[in-house]
């Protein structure tokens, strides 16, 4: 294992971009540095077996296992921006391992004995990944699981026993806290999970972890009360689409039109589409920050539930740049249609972004406005 200052340097050097990037935000934590900290003997003894890396954020546990040894490094994030944060940093810092991105069902390989996992707070999540890990897992294997204590509730421990026969908890240290599973027990896996919302009559579904699962969360809720007043489209984008209810209201509400769901999340985006097919109409589901994929001026119309955490964090900044993304892709005269926390007070930024915002509606929590893409 390196040396603390060694370890120390690898992570001072890691970067966030692509994703947001603020004096407050910081490409690692404490649970990379005890995850690393706790990995660095079982690579020590088997530098030749692959590492298997689970939610990575940016890198730090990816470049940090490669620097403690392993010559190999299996990794699957669910966040596109995560993907391309490892490997941006990977390239800065030549990494001297093999780094392998993989879809979580190929995740695993027998030869494989250790695993380290960024614990998720969604618990469908984290039973998802325990149900992957075990299936083909050797039987020496050895999951080590972590994050900030505040992140952590005793039922992930819970989740962990049901898919491996040994369990133990760490002692905290600088705030974080590992999970360490040995002796991996063969579980079917998980299955996507169905709702109806009879308000709208859509049927939803969702993988496990994608936000609200198969329900609909008061945002969206919120939001789909004033698709009564929706503008003309031909083009339509549900932006941070999660399950894809927005983007099948609107394929419903328009047949003919172009509707796109795009969200970072690899789940998400796989959900939209199985919304979409179980109320039978045509939505794109495209994989991408933002709209990057979308060309400019291409839009009619964007509706936007914008995610207002950064990781772990409370931060404007996730929301500021969709917010730049969809005045890209809409044409002028083109409508971003949003809902936010009426806390966070978005409308002087969709005023300067986009252009003129009027409010649709407002609840005790939430604020739906609509802004007009200013000429350019």
């Amino acid at each position: 294992m390196p040396a603390p200052a060694s370890l120390d340097g690898l992570l001072a050097q890691l970067r966030r971009e692509p994703d947001i990037e603020a004096p407050e935000l910081r490409a690692w934590d404490a649970a990379d540095r005890y995850l690393l900290e706790t990995a660095a003997p079982f690579i020590a003894a088997a530098p030749d077996r692959p590492v298997i890396v689970v939610d990575d954020t940016h890198g730090a546990l990816t470049l940090g296992a490669a620097a403690l040894g392993a010559s190999l490094v299996r990794g699957h994030s669910d966040s596109l921006i995560a993907r391309r944060a490892v490997a941006q940093n990977s390239e800065r810092l030549d990494a001297a391992a093999v780094i392998e991105h993989v879809a979580l069902d190929t995740l695993m390989t027998p030869d494989a004995r250790l695993a380290l996992v960024r614990l998720p707070r969604s618990l469908d999540r984290l039973d998802a990944l325990v149900r992957h890990l075990a299936a083909t897992a050797h039987d020496d294997l050895v999951v080590v699981a972590g994050n900030m204590v505040k992140h952590m509730t005793p039922t992930q421990n819970e989740v962990l026993r049901r898919g491996f026969a040994q369990f133990d908890v760490t002692l905290a240290r600088g705030k974080a806290r590992l999970l360490i599973a040995r002796g991996p027990i063969a579980l079917p896996p998980a299955e996507p999970a169905r709702g109806h919302d009879p308000d709208s009559g859509l049927q939803i579904v969702a993988l496990p972890g994608v936000f609200a699962g198969a329900s609909l969360d008061i945002g969206t809720r919120a939001m789909l009360a004033t698709f009564d007043s929706l503008p003309t489209y031909d083009t339509a984008i549900d932006l941070a689409c999660g399950s894809g209810v927005l983007a099948c209201a609107l394929a419903r509400n328009d047949s003919g039109a172009r509707v796109i769901a795009t969200d970072v999340s690899e789940i998400a985006v796989r959900s939209a589409a199985l919304t979409a097919d179980a109320n039978g109409v045509q939505v794109e589901t495209v994989l991408d920050d933002g709209v990057g994929a979308q060309p400019d001026a291409s839009a009619d119309l964007v509706v936007l539930n914008p995610p207002f955490h950064v990781g772990a964090a409370v931060h404007t900044g996730i929301a500021l740049r969709l917010f730049t993304d969809a005045a890209r892709v809409l044409r002028p005269g083109g409508e971003l249609r949003v809902v936010w926390n009426s806390a966070l007070g978005y409308r002087p930024a969709l005023e300067r972004l986009v252009g003129p915002t009027r409010q649709l509606a407002r609840t005790p929590k939430f604020t739906v406005t609509a802004s007009k893409r200013r000429e350019r």
